[in-house]
């Protein structure tokens, strides 16, 4: 209410007339200042303090129900109400008091300490309301942020390097406005018929492609996409459905997703959001052998595995990709039996005999035995490499168990699936029960950037070595593109019956905007700066746009040998997760996500070096 429509209540209406004398102006002037002040310091104190609430009640409202209490009790004697009504007062003039003492105190406060109060008075009543029985859900342990180096980075020198960049972020657009135009909310977008599209891998969970792209918009800086983003995660993004989700899918996208996305920005819902889901999967451990179960309903936590694999085995490429974000869960929540889950993985593994130091793809929760001898570094068996050699890195080189799991295991994979066509192309072959498959897959593909990431902690002297196998490997996978109609990858070739580099099968010639191939690429030009590797991307940039594009964004195909593309109707996630992210920091500087401060999850997902500080406690993020 205006200061002036108060005056004529404050002052009484026949002063003017009993005084003998009037007031001149200038003491009218003053006057009207004393009062403006008084009222304004009132209401200050009303509206503006932390406690302004309890200010209302105890001022107004305190004071009317013990005046209705002594006009109301059994004794009304003019003595005790006159009594009475001089304790009202005294209590008045006290509240009115101290409520002065308060507006005078927090006025004089700057506007951060009295937002520091505030925070403050919330956290006791949540405090309180623990100790009443109450579980505040979102109480997480007070971290102070500090961005890891590298979360962006600056415009190339060289003037094709900048446009080619530019291109890419281009591409980021096209699709992410696609999505946001036809699929908004919907997991994913089906960009030829422009609607909402859905996995059965996500249960009910929605927005698996905003959750994805968060870290690719803040890294492109489309910063105004990543705040529209955010504000979607923030008040749409639910986990407290009843279905079944994949325990693997879930938590590289929208774990890491989130996960990087806080690291990048620093923005408190996206650590509270992991969290709140990493929480919702640990009922995935609940087996005889702590193997997780490879689908969970988040709602009734009651997990099993995929009916087909190997006689309710877990799945190697599953279980053994939850390390680098659990590890991180830990450190964000405080809470160790993330971490604990996951190394107790490892003791479980390092138990079981290995055939030809070689890893089964399939492994019984139950009976902690492995299931069917089939052993591949491409689907069902990828990341778990991967996995171990980042799980190492991650933790700044501390982690000897990680570290010596992962050249164990690389040796074997050289010894006993590594295999040369006879036209000199070095491919990773299948295992199954002894006997090799002579394919590879485009999953497969990601190994060439996996080896030379590895390559210089290699032990005896192994590093040149490594970089040589890296580099074939990245060869072989570009010769799979070139070798088809629309220079774009099949999901996997094969090596036998005189080809090679080749899919044979009408059900391994499709191509799903995969990012492996072009994930290898990234990898081997930050490590060798080989001109090629750009050109060798750029490739696959002319033949998204021009195989892929639609107007409704970005389409896999299904036959990358035949001379036009027949599209999937399909965008995924992974293409604005992995894709086009891997595309950019292609032609990117190196110090943009280094791989000093971080390191990719499985989704491309960064996530930063967990530094030893100087007491040697590995729990510091940078």
């Amino acid at each position: 209410m205006p200061v002036a429509t108060l005056l004529p209540f404050t002052a009484t209406p026949s002063r003017k007339s009993a005084s003998p004398t009037s007031f001149r102006l200038t003491e009218k002037f003053i006057l009207l200042l004393v009062f403006s002040a008084f009222i304004t310091l009132c209401f200050g104190a009303i509206f503006f303090l932390p406690d302004s609430s309890k200010l209302l009640s105890g001022v107004f409202f305190h004071s009317s129900a013990v005046e209705t209490n002594t006009r109301t009790g059994p004794d009304s004697s003019d003595s005790g109400s006159a009594g009475n009504d001089e304790r009202v007062l005294a209590k008045i003039r006290k509240d009115h008091e101290k409520a002065l003492i308060e507006a005078k105190d927090t006025l004089q406060k700057r506007p951060d300490e009295i937002k520091q109060d505030i925070s403050n008075d919330k956290e006791k009543v949540a405090k309180e309301s623990q100790g009443q029985g109450g579980k505040d859900v979102n109480t997480l342990p007070f971290i102070e942020y500090r961005r890891p180096v590298g979360a962006t980075g600056h415009e190339p020198l060289d003037p094709e390097t900048r446009d080619r960049r530019a291109k890419v972020k281009q591409m980021m657009k096209h699709a992410w406005d696609s999505y946001r135009r036809y699929a908004w909310g919907s997991n994913e977008l089906r960009p030829v018929s422009k609607q909402g599209h859905s996995s059965n891998l996500f249960g009910n969970i929605k927005g698996a492609t905003i959750v994805d792209a968060l870290d690719t918009l803040y890294i492109m800086e489309m910063f105004e996409d990543f705040d529209v983003a955010t504000d979607w995660v923030e008040k749409n993004l639910d986990f407290n459905v009843n279905a079944d989700v994949s325990v693997f899918e879930v938590n590289i996208r929208f774990v890491g997703g989130l996960l990087s996305a806080y690291y990048l920005s620093g923005k408190e819902v996206f650590r509270r959001k992991a969290v709140e889901l990493g929480e919702k999967l640990l009922p995935a451990f609940k087996t005889p052998t702590g193997i997780p179960w490879a689908l969970l309903n988040l709602k009734s936590g009651i997990g099993r595995n995929w009916p087909w694999a190997s006689g309710g085995s877990s799945i190697l490429a599953e279980y053994g990709t939850l390390h680098l974000e659990f590890m991180h869960l830990s450190k964000l929540s405080g809470n160790p039996e993330f971490a604990q889950k996951v190394m107790n993985i490892r003791k479980v593994l390092n138990r079981l005999d290995k055939p030809q130091g070689l890893y089964p793809n399939y492994l019984n929760p139950n009976s902690g035995q492995w299931g069917q001898h089939h052993v591949s570094v491409g689907g069902l068996g990828d990341s778990f490499y991967e996995y171990l050699l980042k799980a190492w890195l991650m933790s700044d080189k501390t982690d000897e168990e990680g570290k010596k799991m992962y050249y164990d295991a690389l040796q074997a994979i050289e010894t006993n699936l590594m295999r040369k066509s006879s036209g000199g192309l070095t491919y990773i072959a299948e295992w199954k029960g002894g006997l090799l498959e002579h394919k590879m897959g485009h999953l497969t593909c990601f190994a060439g950037g996996m080896i030379a990431l590895g390559a210089d902690g290699a032990p005896n002297d192994k590093t040149g070595h490594q970089m040589e196998q890296a580099a074939e490997i990245a060869r072989t996978c570009h010769e799979s593109y070139a070798r088809t109609a629309l220079k774009l990858g099949p999901e996997a070739f094969r090596f036998d019956g005189g080809v090679e580099a080749i899919a044979t099968r009408q059900n391994e010639k499709y191509f799903i905007l995969r990012p492996e191939v072009i994930e290898t690429y990234m990898y081997m030009w930050r490590f060798t700066h080989d001109p090629k590797y750009r050109e060798w991307g750029w490739e696959a940039v002319q033949a998204l746009e021009q195989h892929c594009k639609v107007e409704g964004g970005y389409s896999g195909v299904r036959d990358v040998y035949a001379s036009a593309a027949n599209h999937d109707d399909v965008q995924q996630s992974f293409y604005l997760a992995e894709t086009l992210k891997y595309l950019y920091l292609l032609f990117s500087d190196d110090d943009h996500i280094t791989f000093e401060h971080w390191v990719f999850n499985t989704e491309a997902h960064p996530l930063p070096v967990i530094k030893k500080d100087r007491t040697d406690k590995p729990n510091e993020v940078e």
